[in-house]
């Protein structure tokens, strides 16, 4: 049994940075109480984590080759560690945003090396077992984020989520260190620092400047400063990868019409079936009243059908790319487009349905879209096309995120000024959004309370609707755009991906491969 050793040290770190993305979404309305934070606070909670760790996969493969694959792993699992240590005991939501951004960092770490690290330690069948339980450590990961979050927050306290990594990341450090062989790659290839730190730039910028557009207004002197920072570095970006020898980004691949699709799938994938859940959630708890695992269960449906689809899609598969993401891309887009029919009546069990539908296109797509990525290049990018797939994900869960956010506020505030009896429906927009919908009602006259509940009901739910209806037109572009685009054979986009067959000797870091 020892030689799954790292197998079980792999997963359990991969388990618990996948789990922090999900794992706050139910708990982000007792932070809202707890801290007192805005919509755009809340939004940086989850941002933070997701984009620092979208805009360091790119580099981190390369640099694992040169200083040792073990090693980053490593030093990304105590980073990890003791970011969630500084999140657990955050006293504001400035620190615990930081905090978050110190995670994802060692998130960042841990992800980059995982598939490399497993193509060394396992071959033949062993590789396939191991690369199949990796993968369903994804999909439980995200199931379990949002049940685990509400029992942790309703039967302990929110600070909890972040606590409980503690004994299972520091398990994972000690496995890692008795089982988990050290390996560099034969590479010496001078690392692209610059487009890492442009292109990072230019990811946090524009997501910054989407979220204060909602608070601050979109011609404001900062808002407008972060959207030309974020031109000026993208701009950078771009140069720079044209002109350095080993860049982080190839840009010259996406003059192939297969990978820009699949790269175009995975950006729009998250944000399309993921980015809402945060809102959905606010509504939930900060209007209807449910408590954190109520929250949670009803959310839970989406991540066990994506596991269920993934799981029955490698059974009776391979299919054609361009049917799974597609046709997945589309469910996706259903899914969400039937959940845009709520009013002030409504409940959680209306999400349900489309919640199903949206995860059975998530589990269609998931596991093919890095596949049919590495099968649009040559294999000596295979890391670098990995690392992409995953970047572009996390990257679209990011901006979704902010791009709703200016939406749901922006509706809310629309559904108060309408109404004519909120004297700042700017003002009011803000306190609602940001999950203090109970506060703020308790706040009115008691004869105004049970008209105000309703009012209050009707704004977040055409907020939500919004929100949910700009959801399934990404799903749906994404999907016409994938099937225009995409023509990779079922035969070789239903390959494993190997790691440890490129020249030079440096193994495949696909820092992605599921």
């Amino acid at each position: 049994m020892r030689k799954w050793w790292p197998l079980a040290a792999i997963c359990l770190g991969t388990f618990m940075l996948l789990l922090d993305v999900t794992i706050v979404t139910v708990a982000l309305p007792a932070m809202a109480t707890d801290l007192g934070t805005t919509l755009s606070e809340l939004e940086w909670v989850v941002d933070a984590y997701a984009l620092a760790l979208a805009t360091l996969l790119l580099g981190v493969g390369s640099r694992a080759d040169r200083i040792g694959r073990r090693r980053v792993y490593l030093v990304g699992l105590i980073v990890f560690t003791a970011a969630s240590v500084a999140c657990a005991v955050a006293p504001n939501a400035g620190v615990l945003i930081g905090a978050r951004v110190v995670q994802g960092i060692g998130a960042a770490g841990m992800f980059g090396t995982t598939i490399a690290l497993l193509g060394m330690h396992y071959g033949g069948r062993d590789r396939g077992v191991a690369f199949a339980l990796w993968g369903a450590t994804n999909s439980v990961a995200a199931a379990a984020g949002p049940v685990v979050g509400g029992l942790l927050t309703q039967y302990l306290d929110w600070r909890w989520i972040f606590f409980v990594n503690l004994p299972v990341c520091l398990a994972a450090v000690a496995m890692t260190l008795l089982s988990v062989r050290e390996a560099k790659g034969q590479g010496r290839q001078q690392a692209d620092v610059l487009g890492a730190v442009s292109f990072t730039v230019a990811s946090g910028a524009l997501t910054f400047g989407l979220v204060r557009a909602h608070s601050d207004g979109w011609t404001t002197p900062i808002t407008l400063g972060l959207f030309g920072t974020a031109a000026v570095a993208l701009a950078l970006f771009v140069m720079v990868e044209t002109r350095v020898e080993h860049p982080v980004l190839d840009l010259s691949l996406f003059r192939r019409p297969s990978f820009t699709g699949i790269m175009t799938g995975a950006l729009f994938l998250q944000g399309a079936a993921f980015a809402y859940l945060l809102y959905e959630s606010l509504w939930m708890q900060s209007v209807l009243g449910y408590e954190p695992v109520e929250a949670g269960l009803y959310i839970l449906p989406m991540c066990a059908s994506a596991f269920l689809a993934s799981v029955l899609a490698g059974r009776f598969g391979p299919w054609p790319p361009r049917a799974t993401i597609g046709g997945g891309l589309a469910l996706v887009a259903m899914g969400s487009g039937m959940q845009a029919t709520l009013d002030a009546g409504s409940s959680g069990s209306s999400l349900v349905a489309g919640l199903v539908v949206a995860g059975l296109g998530v589990g269609l797509v998931t596991p093919s879209l890095s596949a049919a990525a590495l099968a649009t290049v040559p294999p000596e990018r295979g890391g670098m096309v990995g690392g992409a797939v995953n970047t572009f994900r996390q990257l679209g869960f990011a901006l979704g995120i902010a791009v709703f956010g200016v939406i749901f506020q922006s509706r809310i505030e629309g559904v108060l000024k309408a109404d004519g009896r909120i004297p700042d429906p700017h003002g009011a927009a803000v306190v609602l959004s940001g999950g203090h919908a109970r506060s703020f009602i308790a706040g009115r006259p008691e004869y105004e309370r049970a008209e105000m509940t309703r009012l209050v009901r009707e704004a977040f739910t055409s907020g939500l609707n919004a929100v949910l209806v700009v959801a399934a037109a990404l799903g749906a572009a994404a999907s016409l755009i994938i099937v225009a685009t995409v023509r990779v054979p079922t035969a070789d986009a239903g390959q494993q991906p190997e790691a440890g067959a490129i020249p030079g000797g440096q193994e495949t870091r696909a820092d992605a491969a599921l």
